[in-house]
């Protein structure tokens, strides 16, 4: 028996040694997490008379995704420091999303911080009154298409609690986008959970990312019949140019497509901020603060004027100047106010 028991004390003892070190490592990155958090947040402190600033007035309302500033909004005060920061930079307005202002389980949290999109732990807050407080403008609510199938009242009632009428689905997951059937599909479930939030008084946009770029025939890709097939009485476009400059795609070409359903954009810029030297000729491009990379946006910004564009949001989940998304979205509000 002696024998038999001392190679799984040994197993058990592996084990636990290397939950142990699981705890220690998970440990080690909260504590970074919070003094990484801190020292933004202690860089950007605003009393009160900062916080009394009127935004910047331009031809359209500007505003930054939430998404952007999940990992600082931990408790309410730092929310509202935020968010005041926001404002204070010259941006108008905030886009939500309903995962981040809602509990969320703690697989989503993973997910989202793996792909390198950290959401904090703000769920709990209470995102009505910290918006009043920055005196902010919702721009719009970002949800699933489930979410609208299942109840579109209780999608529309939670937007009007927050002052916008747009709500926007931010793609499908788990969805072969190079299926056209299954794409057509997807079109005609866009139409019917537009026009169920119409009758609440809500608009439908649909946001991009690169999976709608896969071919479904010789010539169309899933953002063609995505467009073609949707009914601009129901559903509209949050266009995101970043992504669609990712696939590979002729992105003014898009934009003139779209045309005046393209009732929101979403801003990025694109390059590699590395220093030299570099290892190899071929370096790795990701995002960077407005007019520090080299999308052509001056062009894209032309094109969004004239298709009536009704707010531009700023978007970034990393590759922030300074590894602070407050400084990144200073520095980006300098493109904005000198080209709107």
């Amino acid at each position: 028996m002696k024998l038999l028991n001392n190679p799984f004390k040994k197993i058990l003892t592996v084990v636990l040694i290397i939950f142990l070190i699981l705890i220690l490592i998970a440990c080690a990155i909260k504590i970074k997490d919070l003094y990484d958090t801190n020292k933004i947040l202690n860089k950007h402190v605003i009393n009160s008379d900062e916080s009394a600033c009127e935004s910047k007035s331009l031809s359209v309302t500007t505003g930054v995704q939430q998404i952007m500033i999940g990992s600082l909004c931990n408790n309410y005060d730092d929310a509202l420091q935020v968010l005041l920061n926001i404002k204070k930079a010259g941006y108008n307005g905030i886009e939500l999303n309903d995962f981040m202002i809602q509990d969320t389980s703690l697989m989503v949290k993973l997910m989202c911080k793996f792909s390198g999109m950290p959401i904090g732990n703000g769920g709990g807050l209470d995102w009505n009154s910290l918006i009043e407080e920055s005196g902010l403008e919702v721009i719009s609510l970002h949800t699933d298409l489930n979410a609208i199938e299942n109840s579109p009242s209780v999608v529309a009632q939670k937007a009007k609690s927050f002052g916008t009428d747009k709500v926007v689905i931010t793609g499908m997951y788990r969805f072969d986008y190079s299926d056209i059937t299954e794409v057509e599909n997807l079109a005609k479930r866009l139409n019917a959970a537009g026009k169920a939030l119409a009758e609440e008084g809500i608009q439908l946009l649909y946001h991009n990312h690169n999976c709608e770029l896969q071919k479904v025939s010789k010539d169309k890709t899933a953002y063609d019949i995505i467009i073609e097939q949707t009914d601009p009485e129901y559903v509209n476009f949050e266009f995101d140019s970043y992504w669609m400059t990712d696939g590979g795609a002729n992105v003014t070409t898009l934009m003139e497509k779209l045309g005046s359903r393209m009732k929101l954009w979403h801003i990025n810029d694109r390059g590699c901020t590395a220093s030299g030297p570099y290892m190899t000729p071929i370096l790795k491009e990701n995002a960077t603060e407005l007019g520090n990379g080299n999308m052509d946006l001056d062009t894209l910004v032309e094109i969004a004027k004239d298709n009536g564009v009704e707010a531009v949001v700023l978007e970034t989940h990393q590759n922030w100047v300074d590894n602070d998304p407050i400084q990144s979205f200073i520095n980006s509000f300098t493109y904005l106010e000198n080209n709107f």
